[in-house]
C-alpha cells in the first residue's frame, strides 16, 4: 500500500477549479474516503506534473437516510485508511451531505461508486443525470471488505488522477 505524506488539501475558490463530485450512499464512507484521497493526490500531482492539476473533489450521497446506524461524521474504516495512507482529516469534519440538484449542476464531472447500487438511487432520485456520469463498481461493506474496497477506490482515483493530467 503506498503511504502518502501530505496534508489536507485545503478548500479553495472553486473559481479556478474544475469540480469533481463522488457518490456513495451515505456520504459516509466510500465516498468521503475517495474525496478526501483525490484532494491529496491531486495537490501532490501538481507540485510534481508540468501542469497544474485544477480540480477539487467533494462528495455527497444519495440516501443519507439509509444510514441510521453510521455514528459520527466519517466512517472508521475511511478514517483508519486515511490515515493509513497519511492523509489529514480536517479538524471540522462536516457530516454527511444528502445530493441535491444543484450539486450536479455545478460539477464538472460526477462519480458514482458502485453502478449496481448507485443506479437505481440515481433512477429514483435524479433521473435526468442517470446516464451523464461515471459508475465505478466498489461494493459496500455488505460486499467488499474495507481493505480491499480502499485499495479499488485508491487505484480507481489514481487512474482517474493520470487521465486528467493527461488532458
Amino acid at each position: 500500500m503506498l503511504k502518502y505524506k501530505i496534508p489536507f488539501y485545503p478548500r479553495i475558490s472553486m473559481l479556478t477549479f474544475n469540480k469533481l463530485l463522488f457518490l456513495c450512499t451515505g456520504n459516509y464512507y466510500r465516498s468521503r474516503f475517495a474525496e478526501y484521497l483525490f484532494n491529496t493526490l491531486a495537490a501532490k500531482a501538481s507540485q510534481t506534473a508540468a501542469q497544474n492539476l485544477k480540480w477539487i473533489a467533494d462528495s455527497r450521497g444519495l440516501a443519507i437516510e439509509y444510514g441510521i446506524h453510521n455514528i459520527g461524521t466519517l466512517s472508521l474504516h475511511a478514517r483508519r485508511g486515511l490515515i493509513e495512507r497519511g492523509i489529514s482529516i480536517p479538524a471540522m469534519e462536516r457530516f454527511p451531505m444528502p445530493a441535491v440538484e444543484n450539486d450536479f449542476k455545478t460539477a464538472n464531472k460526477i462519480i458514482a461508486l458502485d453502478e449496481s447500487e448507485h443506479r437505481p438511487l440515481m433512477a429514483q432520485r435524479f433521473v435526468n443525470w442517470v446516464e451523464t456520469i461515471e459508475y465505478w463498481q466498489i461494493h459496500d461493506l455488505d460486499k467488499t471488505s474495507p481493505q480491499i474496497a480502499l485499495r479499488q477506490i485508491e487505484q480507481q482515483v489514481q487512474q482517474l488522477i493520470d487521465r486528467l493530467l493527461e488532458n
